[in-house]
């Protein structure tokens, strides 16, 4: 086969770990799915940088790109951003989103004036990314903000309850044979929502 044949079905891009240590990786990929494309996000991911989080989120709605985000463990903190933005939204029983105030941090060596610059814009950004990120999922602010403050782990089974996502049930693993292969085929998402 040809290495560069048409690949069949939606690209699949994995977000693991730190967005911002990857941003560029998966810029690059969600660049590649042609404007109003189609393709699947696996993510477990902390989360990382919120211009990082804002970037990848803009991508893919200025492209248009009909993106399934499937919490494959962790969507944490900037993750929730490209997460709620996706089209279509999956976890499984053991999904895990963590809903936090924003942090942020400066340079060891910045001067005063700077620094309270820095601690107004940060005031504005984190009103302005909450109201969004409520916008995004479709949920009045009100209840986002219990979620954020202090600080709250959701499962993927509250977010199933709250219509923010939609639950992929783990069925029973198949039984691998001695050489490591599957006895049995995966499912296409596509087709079906059950691992």
């Amino acid at each position: 086969m040809a290495e560069d044949a048409i690949q069949e079905g939606p690209v699949e891009i994995a977000v693991i770990g730190d967005l911002t240590d990857h941003e560029s990786d998966i810029t690059e990929k969600l660049l590649g799915v042609e404007p109003g494309g189609e393709c699947l996000m696996y993510i477990d991911s902390p989360g990382g940088s919120p211009y990082t989080s804002l970037s990848l989120m803009s991508i893919m709605k200025l492209r248009g790109l009909k993106v399934t985000g499937i919490v494959t463990g962790e969507c944490s903190s900037a993750m929730l951003w490209p997460f709620a933005a996706c089209e279509r939204r999956l976890v499984t029983p053991f999904s895990v989103l963590l809903f936090h105030p924003m942090k942020w941090q400066s340079e060891e060596h910045v001067g005063l004036g700077e620094a309270a610059e820095w601690a107004r814009h940060f005031g504005h950004l984190e009103e302005e990314m909450d109201e969004l990120l409520a916008k995004l999922f479709g949920m009045p602010r009100g209840h986002l903000d219990k979620w954020i403050h202090p600080g709250r782990y959701i499962t993927g089974q509250e977010l199933v309850s709250e219509g923010l996502a939609e639950m992929v049930e783990i069925a029973q693993l198949p039984c691998f044979q001695l050489n490591g292969a599957a006895r049995t085929a995966r499912p296409k998402l596509a087709q079906s929502s059950r691992l």
